[in-house]
């Protein structure tokens, strides 16, 4: 049995808090530039440049990318040799992440109760996947989600007879909702299947594939490439200001589900597609 001791994860977890609303990843920064090079409208390609700079920036003063920094998601992989010691693990994240934003001067973005919406200022509670899985490690997955992004997101019953037709027509009808409420050039992550409450999940998820590798069934990744065809040809553009480039990539993932199911969710998330992991 490995020990992990809580005050350890708590440093970890403020540092991830900062970095990831300062930095975007490699593959993020890596897509903007290659939408840049295929933008074909002026006031796109002005939009995109902008969005780049504005990384450079984030990175190089180490300040927020956005003024929204996000409800903190976590998605935890706990080896089952693993034991958390000096405190609860839900603790030490939570912890974390009320150091990571203060010290970061990170905009406490959470209200304790959605109805009476008194802000908490700390920019906690926060949301916690757990997984268990084999060996001695404790990987600890950020993902900083903003309210543009997640207000623009859906979830629909289908019938199965609707079959892929129509779950592609509901991730476009998504995505034509969203516009620039979205901050366009997006990532469209899509859950197939599951239940009702583990379709969104696996739509947030598929967020978290490195950015543009495809599916590894052959059916999933031919939707991945005829929804972003599809999506780009909207015309909402970077920003919304129209052009051709609206998404920088749509990840699909799959469960099995219910032969009177076929749940489909779409979850999207804005150009700064920001998040941070270690492995501890």
């Amino acid at each position: 049995m490995r020990k992990i001791h809580a005050t350890t994860i708590r440093n970890a977890v403020r540092e991830l808090c900062i970095r990831a609303n300062a930095e975007l990843p490699r593959a993020t920064t890596a897509a903007l530039r290659e939408a840049f090079s295929k933008e074909r409208s002026r006031l796109g390609k002005e939009t995109l440049s902008l969005l780049l700079e504005n990384a450079r920036e984030g990175a190089h003063e180490r300040v927020p990318l956005c003024q929204d920094t996000g409800y903190a998601v976590f998605f935890v992989e706990l080896g089952q040799e693993v034991r958390i010691t000096g405190g609860s693990l839900k603790a030490a994240l939570t912890s974390g992440v009320r150091q990571g934003y203060r010290q970061g001067f990170l905009r406490a973005s959470i209200v304790g109760d959605p109805l009476l919406r008194k802000n908490t200022r700390t920019n906690t509670p926060c949301m916690i996947h757990y997984d268990i899985v084999r060996g001695d490690k404790l990987k600890i997955l950020f993902l900083p989600k903003g309210g543009g992004g997640e207000n623009a997101s859906a979830l629909k019953m289908l019938r199965p007879a609707d079959g892929i037709a129509g779950a592609k027509q509901f991730v476009i009808e998504t995505v034509r909702r969203a516009a620039a409420g979205a901050c366009p050039p997006i990532v469209v992550g899509v859950g197939i299947g599951g239940t009702f409450d583990s379709c969104p999940l696996i739509a947030k998820k598929a967020l978290l594939r490195p950015l543009g590798r495809r599916s590894k069934h052959a059916l999933y990744a031919r939707l991945e490439r005829e929804l972003l065809k599809e999506i780009n040809n909207t015309g909402i553009g970077p920003s919304g200001f129209g052009g051709s480039v609206t998404a920088l990539a749509v990840h699909v993932e799959y469960q099995a589900c219910h032969i009177a199911s076929l749940p489909v969710a779409v979850n999207i998330q804005c150009n700064a597609h920001r998040f941070r992991s270690i492995t501890l």
